[in-house]
């Protein structure tokens, strides 16, 4: 009989244990309660399709992560990579080649008027890469707040950079990458990301806009007044004047300088990029889920999920969806692969015959006819 007792007392101990662990355990998070828009599902104009699933790929190798593609100057084809690679190949994957590495993981770059590229670099900051490969970092800081997490970024016709600081709490160097340090600010929610601009004239950085939750994927309006921000974290799409200055879009701003241009999106919004005849494409690079959106006013239970194997995290499973829209909101494309056979679709590359296809994790660049984009 005692040794009943003593069973039944140490497994007690040991639910009292992991009860304390689950609910005490120190974790990186603070989270903060918010309200999810509501989740229509997979109906117009977002309705399920399988257009995406044909994907054709370019091999890049051993390589991953081909998380942002762009036509260069000469023409050819450059793709950011897990590595901190840039890689630079035909147009039709051929004569691929590892033009640099930058030591970091760039996220978004895109060529100024003088054919440097001008890189995102979520460990390094802004970089300018010349022709000759020479790389320097034009600013990593906004007065003496460092930019922990640099994601996007685009340069104006009259040479100013604009870009994305997605997160003031959470670097990417410092917290497991960049895909883990997404999952801790997306889960704490706090709404740190930020909007800058950088002037090369004057060599300083200012704040245009703050208070997004995981400031992600950007692209400037045709005629440069306006820029178009992928707010990752709450589902939606901002559009902000490139005059505005210390705006936080938590507080109501003022609607001549800030509005939604998009919302209660069907997955995580992630790259932005022009495309051709208006269209801006952008990548969903998961589907919304159910249970973290069930969690957005429960802050204890995602305190709770951090203490779980890292398996068992509510990370929503591989879904293929890119879409376009143009200026004023209107969606003129959407193209899915629920199978998720091509992972973490993150934006799209447009030109006269293709859509390339970026990814956060996939081991190709994936791209289909063009043709498609008119359908």
């Amino acid at each position: 009989m005692k040794w009943i007792i003593r069973l039944l007392l140490s497994v007690l101990v040991l639910l009292l244990l992991v009860m304390a662990y689950l609910f005490l355990a120190p974790v990186p998070i603070n989270p903060v309660a918010w309200q999810a828009t509501p989740f229509t599902g997979y109906s117009p104009p977002h309705a399920r399709n399988e257009k995406l699933a044909a994907l054709k790929t370019l091999d890049i190798g051993d390589e991953t992560g081909p998380e942002h593609i762009a036509i260069g100057p000469d023409g050819k084809l450059y793709a950011a990579v897990t590595s901190g690679a840039i890689l630079r190949m035909q147009t039709d994957g051929s004569q691929r080649e590892t033009w640099v590495n930058t030591g970091g993981r760039v996220l978004g770059f895109m060529f100024d008027a003088a054919g440097n590229m001008i890189a995102a670099d979520a460990f390094r900051g802004i970089l300018s890469i010349s022709p000759d490969r020479q790389i320097t970092v034009l600013t990593d800081k906004v007065g003496d707040s460092p930019i922990l997490y640099a994601d996007a970024v685009v340069v104006a016709k009259n040479g100013k950079i604009y870009f994305t600081d997605a997160s003031q709490r959470f670097g990417a160097k410092e917290n497991g990458g960049t895909f883990h340090a997404s999952v801790l600010d997306i889960l704490e929610h706090s709404s740190t990301g930020r909007l800058l601009e950088y002037d090369p004239v004057s060599k300083q950085t200012r704040q245009i806009a703050s208070g997004m939750c995981f400031a992600n994927g950007l692209a400037l309006s045709a005629d440069e007044q306006h820029l178009i921000v992928a707010e990752t974290g709450e589902y939606r799409i901002w559009k902000i004047a490139v005059n505005a200055r210390e705006l936080n879009l938590k507080n109501k701003p003022d609607k001549k300088l800030a509005t939604i241009l998009l919302r209660d999106l069907p997955g995580y919004p992630d790259n932005l990029m022009r495309g051709r005849n208006g269209r801006i494409w952008l990548g969903l690079a998961k589907p919304r889920g159910a249970a973290i959106d069930n969690m957005a006013e429960k802050p204890w239970l995602r305190s709770l999920t951090l203490r779980l194997p890292r398996m068992l995290w509510p990370v929503p499973p591989a879904y293929g969806h890119v879409i376009a829209f143009d200026e004023s909101g209107k969606i003129l494309a959407d193209l899915q692969d629920p199978s998720g056979q091509y992972p973490e679709t993150t934006g799209v590359t447009e030109t006269e015959d293709r859509l390339y296809i970026q990814s956060l994790h996939a081991h190709g660049i994936g791209w289909l006819p063009n043709h498609l984009a008119r359908k």
